[in-house]
């Protein structure tokens, strides 16, 4: 489990080409810390590390994982967000973040303002009902607000550090980035979706 606080932007220092999957290599301040098989969200997509080096730890990204996200457009070079798996007895600052990226989205506007940037995103309309006004919804591994919502956009307010310590700084309109909705919130919409609407029988919603 994340919490959304990115703790480094590493970098893509390398890629093997596996046939269906890849093998990452990434540059992070903290790789000396980690051990293989502890877990690592990667722009917010939960990875396991396979190998440790000087100053760079190593994933094997699989076929479901590049369909889901936007790994399979990263290059050498790509400045990526990093978060080491909480820990029980850390302080909780974001949200609850899986590190199940559930779709990917775009870049569609940005504006500069006094005092933050505004990025609205657009997304697939099938996951419309898992944001609301004001909601939790981690991009690229951020945990971040939903300032605003109109159909299937959401624009988010990124403040100066967010952006001085994220890979923000190196979104543009047309960025891809990963999303993951409220995990809370996924869960009331399935069971709901597996209810028979209200319409229909409002005795047998009512009685549970």
């Amino acid at each position: 489990m994340f919490t959304g606080i990115i703790k480094d932007v590493g970098r893509i220092a390398h890629i093997e080409d596996l046939g269906g999957g890849k093998r990452l290599t990434i540059e992070a301040a903290f790789a000396a810390a980690l051990e293989p098989d502890e877990s690592v969200a990667i722009n917010g997509a939960c990875q396991t590390v396979v190998a440790v080096g000087e100053g760079t730890f190593d994933v094997v990204t699989i076929e479901e994982t590049l369909r889901k996200t936007t790994f399979g457009e990263l290059t050498v070079g790509t400045a990526v967000n990093l978060e080491r798996a909480m820990q029980p007895n850390g302080r909780f600052d974001g949200h609850f973040v899986m590190g199940h990226v559930d779709a990917t989205g775009s870049v569609v506007e940005i504006t500069k303002e006094q005092t933050n940037w505004l990025y609205r995103i657009q997304f697939e309309a099938d996951f419309m009902s898992y944001l609301i006004p004001v909601g939790s919804i981690t991009v690229d591994g951020i945990s971040l607000t939903v300032a605003r919502l109109n159909g299937n956009t959401f624009t988010v307010a990124i403040i100066p550090h967010t952006f001085d310590h994220t890979n923000v700084q190196t979104w543009k309109v047309g960025t891809r980035v990963n999303l993951e909705f409220d995990m809370i919130g996924k869960y009331v919409v399935r069971w709901l979706e597996q209810r028979v609407p209200l319409s229909q029988d409002p005795a047998r919603f009512l009685s549970g």
